[in-house]
């Protein structure tokens, strides 16, 4: 044990900070404050540590890896996965493997500096993210991977101003598309299930799609119609009690997410009320179980397959420093037993 060599965890962990702090500091990065880097140079001196030039040759050499970093969200459950996102992550390994790169998947709040753990720390060459909580608290986030220069990317959504580059779904157009359907198919007291917070951004990009939808139809957009809800079936449960206890008519319910969507449908068969011939009920993000609920869920399809085969080719572009900028895919309707009619 006397001749074991110090590394740099011993002076990370003399030093209070991370490895990657380390490596920036004794490589004299600008990222590092000048009285942390002094600071570790005298530990490093006093242990004798000495770098490993080979090991620093390799941090200018490619991992030939992404990192992909998925929100842990508790309103989803057990997993703390967004069913939504587990048919993207399939296509992303694909279209990873596809151009060579492996993929590393960890979930993304369990740190405060993604930069310094992923790409500063030569574990990956870029990084996807899918899913952000809080988008007020995330955007912050994004904003301090800008002023590091990291090779990232994200699926969510575009909206003026924002870091980074993001691809995302038409989610505008597609609830609106859906309200469109169901006025078609005769209501008019149609609600609308989710939260629609800054926070929310794809969420309140739906439910300004549904208001113009109705306005343009001639229907009032009315308030109470409109209930918060997480992306969890238990969110959509209690959402749609809570619109049965303001004691107002309304014939349809478009949920922010099937999860949303298929919790209102338990709550509202449990109060007796027949799908759809009673309320037509619709969801937005085609996930698995959709096609498998009684009746099965109609919603709008975001297309996941592509969309992770787009974050992947994107990054990759980003990582060669060629130009790339944000997008929207367009959504599709997906016409099911839950609300009638053809697509």
């Amino acid at each position: 044990m006397k001749d074991r060599k110090p590394t740099s965890f011993d002076i990370a962990y003399r030093a209070g900070v991370s490895q990657a702090t380390v490596s920036r500091a004794l490589s004299d990065s600008p990222l590092v404050n000048e009285e942390t880097k002094q600071r570790i140079k005298e530990i490093a001196r006093e242990l004798n540590y000495k770098v490993d030039k080979n090991a620093r040759n390799l941090r200018s050499q490619k991992t030939k890896t992404i990192a992909l970093l998925l929100n842990e969200d508790h309103g989803t459950g057990d997993s703390l996965i967004n069913p939504f996102f587990l048919s993207m992550v399939a296509s992303i390994i694909r279209a990873s493997a596809n151009q060579n790169y492996d993929l590393l998947i960890s979930f993304q709040q369990f740190s405060d500096d993604w930069h310094a753990d992923y790409e500063d720390a030569n574990r990956a060459d870029g990084i996807i993210f899918l899913g952000y909580g809080d988008y007020t608290t995330y955007v912050k986030k994004l904003t301090h991977l800008d002023e590091q220069d990291a090779h990232y990317i994200t699926w969510g959504p575009v909206l003026p101003g924002q870091p980074g580059v993001s691809i995302g779904c038409d989610n505008f157009n597609g609830a609106r598309q859906a309200v469109d359907h169901l006025l078609a198919l005769g209501h008019r007291r149609i609600a609308f299930v989710g939260g629609i917070s800054d926070g929310s951004p794809e969420f309140k990009r739906r439910y300004e799609g549904y208001s113009l939808a109705l306005q343009e139809a001639g229907v009032q957009v009315d308030p109470q119609l409109q209930i918060d809800a997480e992306t969890s079936e238990d969110s959509g449960y209690q959402a749609a009690l809570q619109l049965r206890e303001r004691k107002i008519p309304f014939d349809a319910v478009l949920g922010a997410s099937d999860l949303i969507a298929i919790g209102v449908m338990k709550a509202l068969e449990e109060q007796g009320l027949n799908i759809p011939s009673d309320i037509a009920i619709m969801g937005f993000d085609d996930i698995p179980m959709s096609a498998y609920t009684y009746p099965p869920l109609s919603t709008v399809q975001q297309n996941t397959k592509l969309a992770g085969e787009l974050l992947v080719d994107n990054l990759l572009r980003l990582m060669q420093s060629e130009p790339v900028e944000s997008f929207l895919i367009p959504a599709q309707l997906v016409i099911r037993g839950s609300c009638g009619g053809k697509s």
